[in-house]
């Protein structure tokens, strides 16, 4: 599909009428991502790197162009998709935004329902985490600062990983933060087809909630929500906020009032940013989190 673009305005509504249609059909950002401008001073340095025996246990990694010399904080960026969608290759607009702000990223896949259900997905992002730690120094990145940050389906992994030790035990050390846009994170009993299929067998529906493991020693949060998300409901973030600071731990709850569920994620993208800031917001926590 090839777009004219003749102006910052026209590109917009281009790129906005594509990811409307693929949204609609349920599909990858590929098409999106192959349109959209990209932050030039990152870069993809490495592609389809196996973290277990799976196809779908592959990763792609950014980093900077340029910048300070020595090891530099890293975030492992979990996409969206229901847990039964997407594909690493659609986010390089994602990689490329946070390397340009100065980190290492890791972009991974991990494996979908129906072919598998809760806990695998959660596992698969547990093991990514456990090779950035293993192997991120030969990209650059220093493996004791890492954020995690998702959105949506990938928020709720990240915060998984965050803030329940089943999934990396002694190596949640290294987690110095946890980024959720729009993530669900407070969804039990589970009413709709989504969450009945990828959860609705686990005998005991509360170990499947960030919001149950939650609390005392987690690492700080930024939550993001848009006021417009009808998707997934802003009430997961605040639930989950109230959580941790009843355990002590430093949180910002933040509320983009234009901002639907698709719209967190596009806003991550160079022609959209100026729907919100989450891109420069998510940038100044990790930094300060992992300084």
């Amino acid at each position: 599909m090839t777009i004219p673009y003749h102006s910052p305005r026209s590109r917009r509504t281009a790129l906005s009428l594509a990811l409307g249609l693929m949204i609609g059909a349920c599909s990858p950002l590929k098409t999106f991502d192959a349109l959209v401008p990209k932050d030039g001073e990152g870069r993809q340095v490495a592609a389809g790197l196996a973290y277990g025996r799976d196809t779908r246990q592959t990763l792609d990694i950014y980093a900077p162009r340029s910048g300070k010399a020595g090891p530099k904080p890293v975030i492992v960026f979990f996409y969206g998709g229901s847990w039964n969608s997407g594909t690493r290759s659609g986010y390089a607009f994602v990689g490329r935004a946070l390397a340009a702000q100065g980190f290492v990223v890791v972009i991974p896949d991990y494996r979908l329902v129906p072919n598998v259900r809760y806990p695998a997905f959660v596992e698969d992002g547990a093991a990514a985490v456990r090779w950035a730690e293993a192997h991120i120094g030969s990209f650059g990145g220093d493996p004791r600062r890492i954020v995690l940050m998702g959105h949506s389906a990938g928020a709720y992994i990240a915060a998984m990983l965050a803030v329940d030790d089943r999934w990396l035990g002694p190596d949640r050390s290294a987690i110095r933060g946890l980024v959720g846009l729009a993530g669900p994170y407070d969804f039990a009993p589970f009413d709709v087809d989504v969450s009945r299929t990828a959860f609705g067998a686990w005998p005991r529906p509360e170990e499947t909630q960030p919001v149950h493991w939650a609390g005392e020693a987690d690492p700080p949060a930024l939550l993001l929500v848009g006021g417009e998300d009808r998707t997934v409901l802003p009430r997961n973030s605040e639930a989950l906020a109230n959580r941790l600071r009843a355990g002590g731990v430093p949180v910002t709850l933040r509320t983009y009032p234009k901002l639907g569920h698709v719209g967190m994620i596009l806003s991550v993208a160079r022609p959209f940013r100026g729907r919100a800031p989450v891109i420069a917001d998510v940038a100044a926590f990790a930094h300060a989190v992992t300084r």
